[in-house]
């Protein structure tokens, strides 16, 4: 069965220069101004730390909520090993409220990446007390519901405290999603509720065949999920149409998806990880390729992954024809603007 697709995304790394992160901070909210304006229905931020991308997803979103009205906005993903939970559902919550309950917030557990690089900068005096695993996120969930926080509340003097974090965004924890890249973390998302995304890279099991490892968890997924066939799984690939580019842009295109197609089929490192193939052609020759994949059909939400080094011209040309062919080739209606 194939799905017709009804949400169309992107996501977008955000990278800057590290003499002026202005200006690409300012290039990331033009192409989510640019997404809402061409019916996208949601953007997505991924996260990167000590690099020259964005830092704080939260913080862009914020933004991002006040120059845009309908777009949905989400981050694909917060690692939570950098997170205090309790802080980062404040956060959270505010930008909900500010969005109109817009946000629609991803998440990884584990240590963060290089930890011992950090540690000494992110838990002086902690790291080996912190819990890096899936609790740290089952804590945020229950912070962002409602749950309490705090033994004390009412009023104390001239000041009013509340149990649980404030402002309290209503329905936003219904929202989040898990970012699985393997079987185990799949079926956690699916046995506590959380929407799954999945990426261009995934954890090899039976095969090194990305489109049957994927198409596996997802199936395993909807199998676990309460809701089965309605649980709601996003897929992220990369995918660069060619339709309006110009040939020096499709020179450029074929080209890096060329240098990155070695990888392909291997896993890599000691998790074993391994990664798509990106999509480079006419829109047409990329629906063909999607439908007659396993893992996409069964989804009908995406969030394709622009490519992180590609200049503003390209994500523009990019954008404006998955909104405008390649999106309606599968079965995808633009959001009113």
């Amino acid at each position: 069965m194939t799905r017709a697709l009804r949400s169309l995304g992107f996501l977008t790394i955000g990278l800057f220069d590290r003499e002026n992160p202005r200006a690409g901070h300012e290039t990331t909210l033009s192409i989510i101004e640019r997404g809402e304006r061409l019916g996208f229905d949601s953007a997505w931020l991924r996260d990167r730390h000590l690099q020259y991308g964005i830092s704080s997803p939260v913080a862009v979103l914020a933004a991002a909520s006040q120059r845009t009205s309908r777009i949905r906005l989400g981050t694909a993903v917060i690692p939570l090993g950098w997170e205090n939970p309790l802080r980062l559902a404040e956060d959270l919550a505010t930008v909900d409220v500010l969005s109109g309950g817009r946000l629609e917030p991803g998440f990884s557990v584990g240590p963060p990446p290089r930890l011992d690089d950090v540690a000494h900068a992110l838990y002086p005096d902690t790291v080996e007390h912190e819990d890096f695993g899936y609790e740290r996120l089952a804590r945020l969930r229950r912070f962002i519901a409602g749950d309490a926080v705090s033994a004390r509340a009412g009023t104390e003097g001239i000041e009013e405290y509340s149990e649980r974090v404030e402002p309290h965004a209503a329905g936003l924890s219904d929202r989040l999603w898990y970012g699985a890249g393997s079987a185990a973390s799949a079926g956690w998302a699916a046995g506590n509720g959380f929407h799954l995304l999945t990426s261009s890279v995934v954890q090899a099991g039976e095969t090194t065949d990305f489109d049957r490892e994927q198409y596996a968890q997802i199936r395993l997924y909807r199998d676990a999920h309460p809701d089965g066939e309605k649980a709601r799984v996003s897929q992220g690939l990369v995918v660069i149409p060619t339709d309006s580019a110009t040939p020096e842009q499709r020179a450029r295109y074929v080209a890096y998806a060329d240098a990155r197609r070695g990888r392909v089929g291997i896993p890599h490192g000691p998790r074993g990880l391994l990664f798509a193939e990106d999509l480079v052609g006419s829109s047409e020759q990329i629906a063909e390729r999607l439908l007659s994949s396993r893992s996409y059909p069964e989804v009908d939400e995406v969030a394709f992954a622009l490519p992180f080094d590609f200049a503003p011209d390209d994500y523009a040309q990019i954008l404006e024809d998955i909104a405008g062919r390649l999106g309606p080739l599968l079965g995808w209606r633009a959001a009113a603007v």
